[in-house]
């Protein structure tokens, strides 16, 4: 290897202390000859940089820096032609005065002449100039690219910071957040608790009542059955209407704990009353509603309405205009004075258009009432329901959750009939058919009815 000056020991390699050969760089910014620092990574095993200790993971792969090792090549030239200034030429004795661009030489007068014909010549003074000049401005663009570097880093830097700074903040607001979602839970919690003991309190107390006025009632009876049992006048006749007061006590004290336990079924179910309207826009053509959309009933005279998909086309029913997906929900309707009617709830992608079948397998969920007083439940086939008298309003209970739906004939506390272990999937909305009016029979209105204060 050749030597340049001492003011240009940057281009020395720091572990052969020679001029740069085919110089590379590592990850960290140091330079080194590329067989120098292969050849130490294979001695000493660790993958590190011998100027500032930094351990790399794995060797690096390394390019030779085309930039540096120009300039190293430019101080070796501008080093050469400084050094040359003034000498003699060894082979012809003469001062060396020009440089042999095509062999990249310096020769004299002779040389050019004899051992460099056709080549390519200038001053030894003006290529050294030339060459010293593109190396300070390369060096100068050298240190503009450093400086342009150290800015980058500094933004960079300024970044990360800035990055910190917002990450921190959202970490902040992130806490406050589920802080105030815990506090909200916990308090809503709390809450829910109350309810459910104001509800077991409430239910607790029902039932106080309930077994109280059982309690009086049988009071009443066994005194009634002492008075039977003093009336009696022989042993016999005293053994008979011990046996027979006895079954009809048991008898009397059954329907009596069986009606107040509908009673309280019925109330129950009532604290979920909906508010139900009727939805004009599926109501059949014959069919008239109330403004208000709580009555409906069969007409003769078919109205000109547009048939739109949700309107029924050809069976005179209509639906409400509520829907549910969820809970729990009742409603009333009075049926007194008709002599057929359609009653229930039903999905909201039922067929609408052309003859319809009542049944869960279609989507309704239905109980009827046919030529007065033939009560059935629509399971697909029909199950027949003895009613006697019929009921003059009807109560519709639908539990979403628990796949039920209840019938009760409201005045008696009754219940009419269960469909259980139902599977809904789509929203359910009130059913509603009045039937034909045959010919005035049947003329008296569906009329949806509100519990009043409770």
């Amino acid at each position: 290897k050749s030597s340049i000056g001492p003011e240009a020991l940057m281009f020395l390699c720091s572990i052969c202390l020679d001029v740069f050969t085919d110089p590379v760089s590592t990850p960290c910014g140091h330079n080194f000859c590329k067989t120098c620092i292969s050849q130490h990574w294979d001695t000493d095993g660790r993958k590190k940089c011998p100027m500032c200790n930094r351990v790399f993971k794995r060797q690096p792969e390394l390019d030779i820096n085309t930039l540096f090792s120009e300039m190293v090549a430019q101080h070796q030239l501008v080093d050469a032609v400084e050094n040359l200034e003034g000498r003699m030429c060894t082979k012809h004795d003469n001062l060396l005065q020009l440089f042999c661009k095509t062999d990249q030489t310096c020769v004299c007068m002779l040389c050019s002449v004899l051992d460099h014909k056709n080549h390519e010549f200038v001053p030894l003074r003006e290529e050294y100039e030339g060459k010293k000049a593109e190396l300070e401005k390369t060096e100068a663009e050298i240190q503009q690219m450093i400086q342009k570097r150290r800015l980058k880093i500094q933004e960079i830097t300024e970044s990360v910071k800035m990055s910190k700074d917002a990450a921190d903040r959202q970490k902040a607001e992130g806490v406050q957040v589920l802080t105030a979602l815990m506090e909200s839970v916990e308090r809503r919690l709390k809450e829910l608790m109350k309810e459910i003991e104001d509800k077991q309190e409430a239910t607790e107390k029902q039932a106080e009542g309930l077994i109280k006025d059982l309690e009086q009632e049988i009071s009443e009876l066994m005194e009634r059955s002492s008075e039977v049992e003093q009336l009696s006048r022989s042993e016999d006749h005293l053994h008979l209407l011990q046996s027979f007061s006895s079954l009809k006590l048991e008898e009397t004290v059954w329907k009596l704990m069986k009606k107040k336990l509908l009673e309280a079924e019925l109330q129950r179910v009532q604290q979920h009353e909906v508010d139900v309207t009727l939805d004009p826009d599926t109501a059949h053509p014959e069919l008239i509603l109330s403004d208000d959309g709580k009555q409906v009933y069969h007409s003769d005279v078919r109205k000109k309405l547009p048939d739109n998909p949700e309107r029924f086309s050809q069976c005179p029913c209509v639906l409400g205009e509520q829907s549910f997906s969820s809970g729990r929900f009742y409603f009333e309707v009075q049926v007194k004075g008709k002599t057929e009617w359609d009653l229930g709830v039903s999905t909201e992608s039922i067929n609408r258009k052309g003859g319809i079948t009542l049944r869960p397998q279609d989507g309704f969920w239905t109980v009827m009432l046919r030529n007065g007083n033939e009560y059935s439940a629509c399971a697909g086939p029909p199950v027949p329901v003895c009613l006697h008298p019929g009921p003059e309003k009807v109560g519709v209970f639908v539990d979403y959750q628990e796949g039920l739906v209840s019938f009760y004939d409201v005045g008696a506390a009754a219940l009419i009939y269960s469909f259980t272990g139902c599977s809904f999937t789509h929203r359910l909305h009130p059913f509603f058919c009045p039937c034909t009016n045959d010919g005035g029979k049947n003329s008296p209105p569906l009329i949806i009815c509100p519990l009043g204060p409770k």
